[in-house]
């Protein structure tokens, strides 16, 4: 048998004392296998752990100290070392004790799909299909485990396996950050503590996480004690993060840090993340030179789906649904800082904030964003915001359609240096048969995109819906393209100059016939969230959906009468929870009263929620606007655990700027110290609802 000596020395903290040591006799590949779910001291005995499985795969527990019946179960193998799984079928969650050793086996693999029953063919969810593991880890009943695998060497692979539960609340997060999956170089100080120092240059390479649940049970509900983050990519090179559920993260789902050059997102469902810390569902910084984000589903998470908070480096952002994002924080889809980054073909719908916002402070540039689609924003498709508008609004949703240029120093103010927005020489175009010249002017050489823009969508700029051609303006700014286009469409443009980006939209523009049809723009210009809650009904909010099986061809049946419109919805609900004097802690009272509403919305799936939490006035606007703000969110949290899916909720925060009652008595304070609940039915038609406040009448 091959073997080596690998001769390091490293002063660790206690939970990581398994890396490889001094004088450690380590075999070249095994296939070990796991036969216990059980974790603790390694033992000779007659079943071998994951945790000792990590330490014979690290060189750390050689193979002598075994018992004869665990040594059956690591055998020689060519190739990479392989984890595998034989765990008996009704004990295949493994209860870890304490953090296990990092993976210092460079091209380990830790594959879960190597247990019996495991179905690669059967999936939860129809929009990506990710089998269901078989193998699930996560931290015993009784024991805070803040990490839950820890890869600190190249070419390492994690398949197949449900990791949730991972989380810190006594540990320095700062300095040891928490996260299902955490991957950095393995002298760092987030791996080995205070002894530790930051390596970029030894930052492990290719690493593979794919086919995994994480932060999500096997039963798919939000778990009592949620992980802190999805996958850390906190030092590393060329990761692939491909084909993973990743739901129910109190920070994001995918996160870096100081270096994630060439890390791959492909083909994740990440779904209802940032469910109290950092919102936002993929977050990226430090060094991100030539990431890809593409072919994912980001629904449902507290922040944007993409937020680039000041990265080193360019990202590519393409083909992915970007939907029902912002349930907190009324983010942007897409938050782009920095320069040279690329969003294509992207559907971004369903947001309560702006499509794409290109940061003004730091100042980015050369942001092309081309051919996706947007419908149903509280915002702008595009919105390159100005240093003029600092405020906390305009930094994350952005600032509203830019005036056109009118200095060179707007070049400096303003992101994607303030290229223009295109402008049509009329706000009508008359069809000439089915054909209709669009003409208008641009900045001169940029590459002008017509788009198609979403009918009653209740704002004047966009939104965006579909791409219909491109033309290039001339060396004086004119434009002219034919489009195939009916009576009574909206039409606006979008201008891109490499060396600047990509600009706002054009304002819509109708297209009339001369007898015409036509659309009342007056009845499109007032940009307002209710305008676009009113035009966002019709659908229900959805993230995933089971499989449906594959339907046996009939013959043809006659054609089904025309349905019956529905009937409006009747609801008796409780429509407020109060709260004690500045808390935002739930009574068992409001739980009660939250069970029945979490009653109401499962029997009713057509009706989507606002959480509108408030104070009473005796404290700061500020302090009441963070206070109700945090009883929102804890309304919120609980009825995710209740199995109410975080695209039906959303929350605003509105302090004391609503009080139920107008009065300075006691009850009166206590009336004003609420979360009010808003109902709506998604399909658009009316919903009846009988108020009740259990607590306080």
């Amino acid at each position: 048998m091959k073997k080596k000596t690998i001769f390091t020395f490293f002063l660790l903290p206690s939970y990581f004392c398994f890396l490889p040591f001094t004088g450690t006799t380590q075999a070249a590949n095994f296939r070990i296998v796991v036969n216990s779910n059980q974790d603790g001291a390694v033992n000779p005995d007659s079943a071998l752990t994951l945790r000792e499985a990590i330490e014979i795969a690290n060189g750390s527990l050689p193979l002598e100290r075994l018992s004869s019946t665990e040594q059956t179960l690591v055998s020689p193998i060519n190739g990479n070392t392989l984890i595998a799984f034989d765990l008996p079928a009704s004990e295949t969650t493994i209860r870890l004790v304490d953090v296990l050793p990092p993976l210092s086996s460079p091209g380990l693999v830790i594959d879960g799909t190597t247990q019996p029953g495991y179905d690669a063919e059967k999936s939860a969810t129809a929009e990506i299909a990710i089998p269901i593991p078989s193998v699930t880890i996560t931290p015993a009943a009784d024991r805070e485990v803040f990490r839950g695998l820890t890869i600190v060497a190249d070419r390492v692979t994690i398949r197949g396996l449900s990791l949730y539960g991972f989380t810190s609340r006594l540990e320095a997060t700062a300095t040891l950050p928490p996260a299902d999956i955490f991957i950095d170089s393995p002298q760092s100080v987030a791996v080995v503590g205070d002894q530790g120092r930051q390596t970029p240059e030894n930052a492990p390479k290719n690493v593979v996480i794919e086919n995994n649940w994480l932060g999500i049970p096997l039963d798919q509900k939000v778990p009592q004690t949620t992980s802190a983050f999805g996958v850390y990519v906190f030092n590393s090179l060329g990761t692939t993060i491909r084909r993973n559920r990743i739901s129910y993260h109190d920070g994001s789902g995918i996160i870096s840090a100081v270096k994630a050059n060439n890390l791959q997102v492909t083909e994740n469902i990440i779904v209802g993340n940032g469910i109290a810390g950092m919102p936002d569902a993929i977050r990226l910084e430090g060094e991100i030179e030539k990431a890809q984000i593409n072919s994912n589903l980001i629904c449902g998470n507290d922040g944007s789906g993409v937020y680039l908070f000041k990265p080193e480096g360019a990202a590519q952002i393409n083909d992915n649904q970007i939907t029902y994002n912002g349930r907190r924080f009324r983010r942007a889809g897409v938050y782009l800082m920095g320069d040279g980054h690329q969003v294509n073909n992207n559907q971004i719908s369903n947001q309560t904030g702006a499509g794409v916002v290109v940061a003004a402070y730091p100042k980015s540039d050369r942001n092309i964003i081309l051919g996706n689609r947007f419908n149903n924003l509280e915002g702008l498709s595009i919105d390159l915001v100005a240093q003029e508008n600092v405020n906390v609004q305009a930094y994350q949703r952005g600032d509203g359609p830019n005036p056109l240029r009118n200095s060179k120093n707007r070049r400096l103010d303003t992101g994607n240096s303030a290229i223009n927005a295109p402008q049509f020489i009329s706000s009508e175009f008359y069809t000439v048969g089915t054909t209709t010249n669009i003409l208008g002017t641009a900045d001169p050489g940029s590459e002008v995109s017509i788009y198609l823009v979403q009918k009653e969508a209740g704002i004047s700029y966009g939104p965006l819906s579909e791409p219909l051609t491109r033309v290039v303006a001339d060396e004086e700014g004119k434009f002219s393209a034919s489009v195939e286009m009916q009576p009574g469409e909206l039409v606006s443009a979008i201008a891109t100059i490499p060396k600047y980006g990509t600009s706002e939209a054009a304002a819509n523009a109708e297209i009339v016939s001369p007898g015409g049809d036509r659309v009342n723009l007056s009845s499109t210009t007032n940009f307002t969230s209710s305008n676009i809650l009113r035009s966002r009904l019709g659908a229900i909010p959805q993230c995933t959906t089971e499989p449906v099986p594959p339907v046996v061809q009939q013959p043809p049946e006659e054609p089904e009468p025309e349905p019956t419109p529905p009937e409006p919805i009747r609801i008796s609900v409780p429509t407020n929870v109060h709260f004690a004097l500045d808390k935002a802690t739930l009574s068992p009272e409001s739980a009660r009263i939250l069970n029945r509403i979490a009653h109401v919305l499962r029997e009713n799936p057509q009706i989507v929620i606002e959480l509108r939490g408030h104070t009473d006035p005796r404290a700061s606007d500020a302090y009441n606007l963070n206070l109700s703000n945090r009883r929102a969110i804890a309304v919120r949290n609980y009825l995710l655990r209740q199995g109410i899916p975080p695209e039906r909720m959303t929350i605003r925060a509105l302090g004391e700027s609503q009080p139920r009652v107008v009065g300075r008595s006691r009850l009166d304070h206590a009336r004003n110290r609420r979360v009010e609940f808003i109902f709506r039915d998604a399909r658009g038609i009316d919903l009846f609802v009988q108020e009740q406040d259990l607590q306080l009448e």
